[in-house]
């Protein structure tokens, strides 16, 4: 098959910009609106996208230090909304972010195996180490873990995870009335795993889905990162500004993934894009304009604070003079290099800064047509950029609807994205392989 574009969908209620919720189009209460999030996944879905992402917190930030702004100072768990979402949609998968920093992987394998039942196999993992002072004093700390030792805790809390969800064979259950035979116990295993961080006996109480366990997702970009994304993940999120930058990211992780013995196109890589999309570039150019003059200024500096480190206080700052440097952090470290990247590559000051990452966040915004956009779309995905993308409506609906009534169909005129859903699970559209229970290759060793 022809290699296309994979394209995620990150559709916070709340909106992606930090004013957008402020837009005469977008919902005021779309971060709690059950019936607007049903709306987003049938739009989503009518676009073929392959899946609805959706990012998570674990404590409040008040201000642009949330995404979204203080539109999204509340919303919905990520797996409840989804198990509501799964029964209005038949393609569309569902990637919920849930933390290996804060969550137990039994409870984590157990929801997410459920939510991929629910929807038939449709069902991702975005695997995130939960940053910041707040979520720590919400989980029974003082302080936030070390960026190295919460990635270290990532890696045993994933290898857990996938253990819980292979305790049943796909042919565990035969369920016979007549032999009052409902599963062959033979087929059933503990996980019996002893770690440095986790003991789980196992096995788990939810079998296997159609897609074999739910898609594992991961964002980080950090060296650590990096390295449990190159081990584990199979969609991996990031975030890039340059097609150059994007490259390096792609060309690091694929050759991490082929020294670790996987196949480096089971690894999709997609960069995050915030488009805004006219029929002219002036149209796109007039939309971008209107949210930026609908910013208050007090969540454009909670926004860059949050985003380098969260210790940065720019209150009383210059904001037309330059970004000052932020204090080491032990929070998203990717996030805060890249946030000073942009600002010392564009000589931005402090409020030309939260003006332009005020829908993104660090990820790439794209003003143009939609042949503008495609364009750009397509010389990453070309050129060692991305497998995909995910696509960040800058407002919702609005923002959703002109993605997929302009942008899709030039990327089918140019044969880069589909016409159909190629099948019924996530993994199918994504083109991933049916992941191989463990025990079943024991079997096929032990018969050899």
């Amino acid at each position: 098959m022809k290699r296309q574009i994979k394209l995620g969908a990150f559709l916070p209620g709340g909106g992606q910009h930090i004013a957008s919720w402020r837009h005469p189009d977008q919902p005021v209460d779309g971060a709690v609106n059950l019936q607007f999030h049903i709306e987003l996944a049938q739009a989503a879905e009518r676009g073929l996208f392959d899946a609805y992402f959706l990012a998570d917190g674990l404590a409040i930030a008040f201000g642009g230090g949330i995404e979204g702004g203080n539109a999204r100072v509340v919303g919905f768990e990520p797996v409840t909304l989804f198990s509501a979402l799964a029964p209005f949609t038949k393609h569309i998968g569902f990637i919920a972010t849930s933390s290996t920093t804060y969550e137990e992987p039994y409870s984590v394998a157990r929801k997410f195996a459920s939510l991929d039942l629910i929807s038939g196999g449709r069902a991702g993992w975005n695997v995130v180490t939960t940053a910041t002072e707040a979520a720590a004093r919400n989980f029974n700390l003082e302080r936030q873990q070390p960026h190295a030792a919460r990635y270290k805790r990532a890696a045993e809390h994933v290898e857990v995870v996938k253990k819980l969800w292979e305790s049943f064979d796909d042919n565990a259950f035969i369920r016979d009335r007549a032999s009052g035979v409902y599963f062959d116990v033979n087929k059933v295993h503990r996980t019996d795993h002893r770690g440095e961080h986790f003991k789980v006996e196992g096995p788990l109480n939810v079998p296997r889905s159609p897609q074999g366990h739910p898609v594992i997702v991961q964002a980080g970009q950090s060296d650590d990162g990096r390295g449990l994304a190159a081990a584990s993940a199979e969609v991996i999120f990031t975030a890039h500004q340059k097609l150059e930058t994007a490259q390096e990211f792609y060309r690091d992780i694929k050759a991490r993934a082929r020294g670790l013995g996987r196949d480096p196109s089971h690894v999709l890589i997609m960069p995050g894009v915030s488009p805004f999309v006219g029929r002219t570039e002036a149209e796109a150019r007039e939309k971008y304009e209107q949210l930026t003059s609908l910013i208050i200024e007090e969540d454009g500096l909670a926004l860059i604070s949050a985003l380098t480190g969260g210790e940065l206080d720019l209150r009383g700052a210059d904001l037309d003079g330059p970004l000052p440097p932020a204090p080491p952090t032990e929070g998203m470290k990717s996030r805060q290099e890249l946030i000073r990247r942009i600002a010392d590559e564009n000589n931005f000051s402090i409020r030309q800064l939260y003006q332009w990452i005020a829908s993104a966040r660090g990820h790439f915004t794209i003003v143009g047509s939609a042949v503008q956009v495609a364009d750009t779309l397509q010389e990453w995905f070309e050129n060692e950029g991305a497998d995909g993308f995910n696509i960040l409506p800058p407002w919702l609906p609005t923002g959703l609807n002109d993605f997929v009534e302009l942008v899709i169909p030039e990327l089918q005129r140019r044969g880069l994205f589909r016409t159909a859903y190629e099948g019924k699970t996530l993994r199918e559209n994504l083109g991933l392989p049916f992941p191989q229970n463990r025990w079943a290759a024991a079997y096929t060793e032990a018969a050899e």
